[in-house]
Parts: structure tokens; sequence; C-alpha cells
């Protein structure tokens, strides 16, 4: 098996103070992109994720939450408080947010260059600090890989035509791209989700992941489709699931070989089984998260005993 790569995770750290009925609100660590660097940690990666997090208690948490789970924490030094979210849960751990975020990183010299970079979410598209992350984006791709999650929260993204416009040119970067149903529902409304799938591999991406929640994932590689179903769970809540799907997803492709410099024509060349093996990887880690709560993805041992013999 291939050197693991070294991943870089760009993107925004959260508070996500979750709030059920009857109960007193508690703080768990996330934020989409800090999610994906905690996941591929746990999973025994070098992951470093570049961000922001203010000298407060929640910063505090969540550095400390990182650094355990082994993920060196890179900040720009910007001060200000870190990012929060009230995450409600229906009665089947269904999550909805709102925000209390600024995003404003600043250029951020890096001593070593990653195989892999992974962004998404609110940090790609929110300015004046998506520059930034674009522009890491593109001076690192030549050399390293690029995954992608528009991780879509409606309430944040402004305008309807120029949020698509900042996701489309972030897909366009990227040689992975993962997204939900419910992102490209409302990206791209009234169209079918594999329509959109395919428009995205056209411009340019080796791999797009689209999640279905309950109903598994799919995967579109230039061969044609692939599909995987969820694995049978009892559900705690659904906060993190994708950015597990997103972690397990890249442990996968970093197993066989496909991702960074040296690894970007073989992603391209991928067969089905290949990705089909990829896609049983991401659905077993966002299985492990939903079944517990908060956005606690699995280590190496429960994603084997999470995806059992074969």
């Amino acid at each position: 098996m291939p050197d693991q790569p070294d991943f870089l995770v760009i993107g925004e750290c959260v508070a996500d103070i979750v709030r059920l009925p009857g109960a007193p609100d508690r703080v768990h660590p996330g934020g989409s992109p800090a999610n994906v660097a905690h996941g591929l940690a746990r999973l025994g990666h070098d992951a470093t994720l570049l961000t922001q997090l203010g000298p407060d208690d929640n910063g505090r948490l969540i550095r400390a939450h990182l650094a355990g789970g082994g993920v060196e924490v890179r900040t720009d030094g910007a001060p200000g408080p870190t990012p929060s979210a009230v995450v409600t849960l229906d009665g089947e751990g269904r999550a909805s947010y709102a925000f209390d975020i600024a995003w404003t990183l600043g250029p951020v010299v890096l001593d070593r260059r990653p195989r892999h970079v992974h962004t998404g979410s609110i940090a790609a598209v929110t300015e004046p600090g998506a520059a930034a992350v674009l522009a890491a984006v593109e001076s690192l791709r030549e050399a390293a890989t690029v995954s992608y999650d528009p991780n879509v929260r409606p309430a944040l993204m402004g305008d309807h035509g120029d949020a698509v416009r900042r996701v489309e040119r972030c897909v366009g970067l990227s040689d992975v791209v993962k997204a939900s149903d419910e992102d490209l529902d409302w990206l791209y409304p009234g169209r079918e989700p594999t329509e959109a799938a395919e428009e995205w591999l056209g411009a340019g991406p080796a791999l797009v992941l689209v999640t279905r929640g309950g109903d598994g994932a799919t995967a579109l590689l230039p061969g044609g489709w692939v599909y995987t179903d969820a694995l049978p769970v009892e559900v705690v809540d659904t906060v993190g699931a994708g950015d597990a799907f997103m972690s397990g997803a890249l442990h996968a492709l970093a197993a066989h070989g496909l991702l960074g410099g040296s690894g970007r024509e073989r992603l391209r060349s991928a067969d089905r089984d290949t990705v089909r093996d990829v896609l049983r990887h991401a659905a077993a880690s966002a299985a492990v998260t939903v079944a517990r709560a908060g956005a606690n993805p699995p280590d190496g041992t429960e994603l084997r005993g999470a995806l059992g013999p074969g």
C-alpha cells in the first residue's frame, strides 16, 4: 500500500451548540473542514488544519479537541471570536443550523507542501477569507490533488447566482468533489442531482460523490455511476455525517494510491471496483458517526469493524 499522503485542510472551525427539546445545550467542536481534518487524523493520517480560532473558551475547546485527535492546527493569528452555530435537532436527529460566523482568513506561509488539499463549506465561498482559500488551492494544486465539499448553508451563501458561480469555480479546481442531494437541490432547483453531478464531472473533477442520507450514496466517474447502500444503523444524530463520509472517502483514495500529484492520473483512470470500495469506506465512516452524538468520526479499528469482512 502506498505511503499515506500529507493532508492540508483549509477551512472554518465552529462551536456547535447542540439544542434538544427539554435538554440543556451541549457544545461540540465542529465546522465541516475541521471535522474532515479530525476524521483523517483519527484514521492515522498526517493532517494539518489551516483555520481561524478565537482566544475564547470555544476556541480552546476546539483546539484541544483537534490536537487530541492528532491534527496540527495552524491559524493566521487574527483576533476575533470563535465562530459558533446553534444546532437544533428534530425528533429523528436531523440537524438545522443558525450561524454566528465571520471568515477573514489571511495569507499563511506553509513550511511544507501537502500531497492533498481539502476545502469547502463556508470557508470557500465567504469573503474576505474565501479569496485566501482559493489562492492557496491554486498555488498548491499542481503538486497536490484537491477535494471540495460545498456543504451548502443557505443562510450564509448570499445571492444564489453568485453562490453557484463561487461553488462552480471551486469544483473546477478540484479532483474530487462531494455534495449531498440537498446541496445540489439548493444550488440547482428543479434539476436532478445526477444531472448536476454529470455537469460537474465535465468541469474537471475525476470523481463526483453524491450522498443521499439513508438512501446511500453514488459516485460518478468517467466510466459511469457506482452505487452503495447506507449501512443499517440506529441514528443518534446526523451532525458531522457528511464530513465523516468525506474523510472516509479520502482515507480509501489514499490507500489505493489515488491522491497526490503522482496519483492524479491513476485517479482519473480508477475503475468501478476501486470506486465502489471508496464508497463503502465512506459509508461505513458516516454510519459510525451517526450512531453517536456529535461529529465523532471513527478511528481505524472502528472503521474496520463497521466494514465487516470482505
